[in-house]
């Protein structure tokens, strides 16, 4: 899926709508939710959140969490927004609604409330699960809500490095935003079952891209794919003046 970002217009779509294991990807609706919550106030930055042990066992890629161990809110949103972490993403989840299931259905609530008909989310992280699915036209919305509903918190995804806290962590992007012009996010994705998947962001002037892709072979390939696609998006037409609408914010659902 390939769309103009400030008029949402689709320049190019491929299977869009087909139901795919989303990976990572997962992690920008965990991490929209983290910033709405921030914005509401039910979460600060600087809030101290104890670690569980749902969040201290989960498989790589990872910060290294351990169960009871106390960090701020600050350092888990970049671990997942960096470095992909799932300790930190499953850790997001239970400090705004307790358990994973709870905010799973936040982050479905939220989902529907944007349109994305072909999502469902299990998981805070992106692992594979049978019923965890997305599409490339969903994960655009969302890539396209997370860039104007929260530019102040955007830049995060272009950081090629981050301190979270206990460490420091390198961009699982950083190949990308170093070999694009324009490239400032959003965020990639990989299990076996996915294979490599990017929502891929950029902008040259005042005009700006995004192209997902699922399905990569390798990093290198998936790049490659998204690169060319973005290519494509420069070349189109702009088609609707470039002070088109960006999205409204989302009215998502209450928290649970």
């Amino acid at each position: 899926m390939v769309v103009d970002a400030k008029t949402g217009a689709v320049i190019h779509e491929e299977n869009a709508d087909t139901r795919l294991h989303p990976a990572s990807l997962t992690k920008m609706m965990t991490l929209y939710i983290a910033f709405q919550a921030i914005q509401r106030g039910e979460i600060g930055l600087d809030s101290v959140i104890t670690i569980p042990s749902a969040a201290a066992a989960q498989p790589p890629s990872k910060l290294g969490l351990r169960t009871g161990q106390k960090i701020k809110f600050r350092y888990l949103l970049r671990a997942a927004a960096v470095k992909s972490a799932n300790d930190a993403a499953t850790a997001i989840g239970f400090a705004i609604s307790g358990s994973e299931e709870a905010f799973a259905k936040r982050m479905n609530a939220t989902a529907q409330a944007m349109g994305m008909r072909n999502t469902t989310f299990v998981n805070q992280h992106g692992l594979t699960h049978p019923n965890h699915l997305s599409s490339a036209r969903d994960m655009t919305v969302l890539g396209r809500h997370m860039i104007y509903d929260f530019p102040q918190y955007y830049n995060l995804f272009s950081r090629r490095t981050a301190d979270a806290g206990i460490k420091q962590v390198n961009n699982t992007n950083r190949r990308f935003l170093a070999a694009y012009e324009g490239a400032d996010g959003i965020k990639t994705g990989f299990t076996n079952a996915a294979g490599y998947n990017l929502v891929a962001s950029a902008k040259r002037g005042d005009r700006r891209i995004i192209a997902t892709v699922f399905g990569g072979t390798s990093t290198a390939n998936r790049n490659a794919r998204v690169m060319k696609l973005l290519d494509q998006g420069f070349a189109s037409p702009a088609g609707k003046p470039a002070t088109g609408r960006a999205p409204a914010l989302v009215a998502a659902a209450p928290a649970l």
